[in-house]
C-alpha cells in the first residue's frame, strides 16, 4: 500500500531553498525555467517542525562522541567515547590546533554525519558510564550493536539510513518515504532586490549605511511525497506491539507537517508562510507522479488565476491517466474551505451534439485539515485518535 500526498502551494515573494550562489534554486522543466525546492530542503522541515517533535526519535550529527559523554559522570569520558567509535570506524576529524586553545575547536567532531537514535545515545551512555573493567574493544562491539539495531523511530523509519564506515555492518533502514522536488507550475525567473540599510545616526555623508542585493521569485509549486506502509510498518517493527499505530500516527503528523511547514531560508525577509491551497491524497498500489500535469505551464486564464489554473490541470491530467491506468484504491481532496474544486472537464456526445460536463475526482471533498488527517488514516485500517497515543518515550522524545 502506498500513500501519496500531492500539493499545489502558491509562495508570495521568497528565497525559500538557496543555491551556492545565494539564488532560489531553479531547473528546467517543460522546455522553460521553473523555481524550485529541493526534497532534502523539504524533508528537513518536516522532520524538524513542531507537527513532528514528538516522533522525532533520530539525531544525525558529526558530535556523537560529544552527546553521548553529556550523559555520563566521570573524567576523560569523552576522550574514551571518541576512542570507542574510532574502533567504530567513526573516526574523529583531525583539526590544527590554534594558538592559546587546549584543543582544537571541532576535536570532538567525527569525519562523517551519524544518523542515529536518542535511544542509542542513551545506551551507550549506559554502557559507558559502567564500563569499569570492561576493554574499549568490547564497549566498540557493543556500540556497533546498538548503531545498527536501534533503528525503529518515525524520521529514521521514514527517511532511511546510509551508513558506510568499512567496520559497521547491516546499518542501511531502507526509506519508506520518497519526495519530489518541489517545482513550479509555471515558468518562473529569479528576480533581484536592491536594499539599503539606512544609518540611524547619519553624519555628513546622506548616504546609505549599507547597499546590497538579494534574490527572490514567487511561484506556486506542485509537492509531491509517496509512502509505503509496508516498508514504514517493518522499519517501526523494533517499537514493540504498537508498531503499526506508530506507522499510522507517523503518517497523519506527516501530512499536518507536509501542509503546515514550510522552509525557513530567508523568512525574516519575506515572510513567505502561504499554506496550500489544495492537498490531494491517494491511497492505492503503486506510486504516481503528476508533476507532467504541468509541462505546459500554468498561466492565469479568463477567472482564472494561477492557483485555479494550476489546480485545474491537475485534475484533466489525473482524469486521464485514471482513464488510461485505472484509479487508486481511495481519494481525498483538501481545500480550505473547499475553495478550489479538483474537477475535471468530460466532452460526451448527445443527439449528435457534443456537451461538457464537470466530474468530481475524490472520493471525499473536505474544508479543513482535520477532517482530512482522520479520513486518510481510517483509509489505511486505523483510528486518528488511537493511534496518536502512540509515541516515543518522553526521553527520546
Amino acid at each position: 500500500m502506498v500513500i501519496q500526498i500531492h500539493a499545489i502551494q502558491n509562495h508570495s515573494p521568497a528565497n525559500l531553498n538557496r543555491d551556492d550562489l545565494g539564488a532560489p534554486k531553479t531547473c528546467f522543466f517543460g522546455g522553460v525555467l521553473r523555481s524550485r525546492i529541493s526534497s532534502q530542503c523539504l524533508k528537513r522541515s518536516i522532520r524538524m517542525s513542531d507537527e513532528f517533535r514528538r516522533l522525532l526519535g533520530g539525531v544525525r550529527t558529526r558530535q556523537l562522541a560529544k552527546l553521548i559523554a553529556e550523559k555520563v559522570t566521570g573524567k576523560d569520558v569523552k576522550k574514551r567515547a571518541e576512542n570507542i567509535l574510532k574502533a567504530c570506524g567513526l573516526e574523529p576529524k583531525k583539526t590544527r590546533k590554534q594558538e592559546g586553545e587546549d584543543e582544537p575547536e571541532n576535536a570532538e567532531r567525527s569525519k562523517m554525519l551519524v544518523y542515529t537514535t536518542q535511544e542509542a545515545i542513551s545506551q551507550m551512555a549506559k554502557l559507558l558510564q559502567n564500563a569499569d573493567g570492561k576493554k574499549d574493544e568490547s564497549l566498540a562491539a557493543e556500540f556497533e550493536k546498538l548503531i545498527s539495531e536501534s533503528v525503529a523511530v518515525p524520521d529514521m523509519a521514514l527517511c532511511g539510513r546510509m551508513l558506510e564506515t568499512g567496520v559497521l555492518k547491516d546499518t542501511t533502514v531502507e526509506a519508506a518515504l520518497q519526495v519530489a522536488h518541489a517545482i513550479s507550475t509555471h515558468e518562473a525567473r529569479p528576480e533581484v532586490d536592491y536594499y539599503v540599510a539606512k544609518d540611524d545616526i547619519p553624519g555628513e555623508d546622506a548616504g546609505a549605511g549599507y547597499v546590497d542585493e538579494a534574490m527572490f521569485a514567487s511561484a506556486c509549486f506542485y509537492k509531491y511525497f509517496s509512502i509505503d506502509w509496508e516498508t514504514l510498518c517493518k522499519n517501526l517493527k523494533g517499537f514493540g506491539d504498537s508498531h503499526e499505530k506508530l506507522a499510522a500516527h507517523t503518517v497523519g503528523a506527516f501530512i499536518r507537517g507536509a501542509a503546515l511547514v514550510n522552509p525557513t531560508g530567508k523568512q525574516n525577509s519575506f515572510a513567505a508562510h502561504n499554506p496550500p491551497d489544495g492537498i490531494l491524497v491517494e491511497v492505492g498500489t503503486a506510486p504516481l507522479n503528476y508533476a507532467n500535469a504541468f509541462v505546459k505551464p500554468a498561466a492565469p486564464q479568463g477567472e482564472r488565476d494561477i492557483i485555479s489554473q494550476s489546480i485545474t490541470q491537475l485534475g484533466q491530467y489525473i482524469h486521464d491517466l485514471d482513464t488510461g491506468y485505472g484509479r487508486p484504491t481511495k481519494r481525498f481532496w483538501f481545500s480550505p474551505n473547499l475553495r478550489y474544486p479538483l474537477t475535471a472537464t468530460i466532452k460526451e456526445s448527445e443527439d449528435g451534439k457534443q456537451k461538457q460536463r464537470e466530474v468530481e475526482l475524490a472520493d471525499n471533498n473536505l474544508k479543513s485539515l482535520d477532517e482530512l488527517i482522520p479520513a486518510v488514516i481510517r483509509a489505511i485500517g486505523h483510528d486518528w485518535e488511537e493511534a496518536q497515543k502512540v509515541i516515543l518515550n518522553s526521553e527520546v522524545a
